[in-house]
């Protein structure tokens, strides 16, 4: 079990460090079907390992590659909606929240698949900052929902958060990727506060998954730099279909 989670945490890690999100979109398949946990076990692992990944991976993009503004805005107004999806995921069946997990990656997966022209709303500036009037309300609005699903699903809500900063948003990928790396940080340290009352967690998985995430997250992180943009939406978005399909047959089917 303990080499199956650091096999998988590589990958996971990997992940986050290439896009700045999706790496919650493995965790907890990742740990439900690869490493046998539970889905109330996963949720609250997926929230460590994906939270300490996303925190090491931003620290090559600290000087330029983070909207600070905007990924404390978000995360903030994430926080209080995580409570109230841990609240909800207490009442639900998890073949019901995986499939409704499986739903919201596909329609993520769309939308980094389509032009950005197609998605409409940009609202950043040509100069590269943002146009805070128009802006300020699609932010909290992103961030109440990410952190809803946070709390809902154990996600750090990075394969929802990179299409609104990219699509909605309209910021470049390259600024995207760190601002989305702060944001998972804050909304899997609220979402993992929020099931602390109902916690059940294996250290020995969640210590081998993160080290090695926190490690891959890391190098990859340098590595995506230097890769365009429009590869990385697309990589990104392939994945993320991919995964979504395995996950909906599984909860249907067994």
């Amino acid at each position: 079990m303990i080499l199956a989670a650091a096999a998988f945490g590589l990958l996971v890690g990997a992940l986050l460090g290439l896009v700045g999100g999706g790496g919650s979109i493995l965790a907890v398949p990742a740990l439900v079907y690869g490493v046998g946990l539970p889905l109330a076990a996963a949720i609250p692992t997926s929230l460590v390992v994906v939270g300490a990944s996303s925190a090491v991976a931003v620290l090559p993009r600290l000087r330029t590659g983070v909207n600070w503004r905007l990924a404390l805005i978000i995360g903030a107004a994430g926080t209080a909606t995580a409570y109230l999806g841990a609240m909800v995921n207490r009442h639900l069946d998890p073949k019901i929240l995986l499939l409704a997990f499986a739903a919201i990656m596909v329609l993520a997966g769309v939308r980094m698949l389509m032009p950005s022209a197609a998605a409409g709303g940009a609202c950043a500036l040509p100069g590269g900052g943002i146009n805070w009037p128009s802006c300020l309300p699609k932010a909290i609005a992103t961030g109440a929902v990410v952190g809803f699903l946070t709390g809902l699903l154990g996600v750090g809500g990075g394969f929802l958060i990179v299409p609104a900063l990219t699509l909605v948003l309209g910021l470049p990928m390259a600024l995207t990727v760190g601002t989305s790396l702060v944001i998972i940080a804050i909304n899997s340290a609220a979402g993992f506060a929020a099931h602390l009352g109902d916690l059940q967690i294996d250290w020995a998985v969640t210590a081998a998954f993160a080290v090695t995430a926190m490690a891959a997250s890391l190098a990859a992180g340098r590595i995506g730099t230097s890769i365009p943009d429009k590869t990385i939406k697309r990589s990104f978005g392939t994945l993320v279909l991919a995964i979504a399909v395995y996950v909906a047959l599984q909860s249907v089917l067994f």
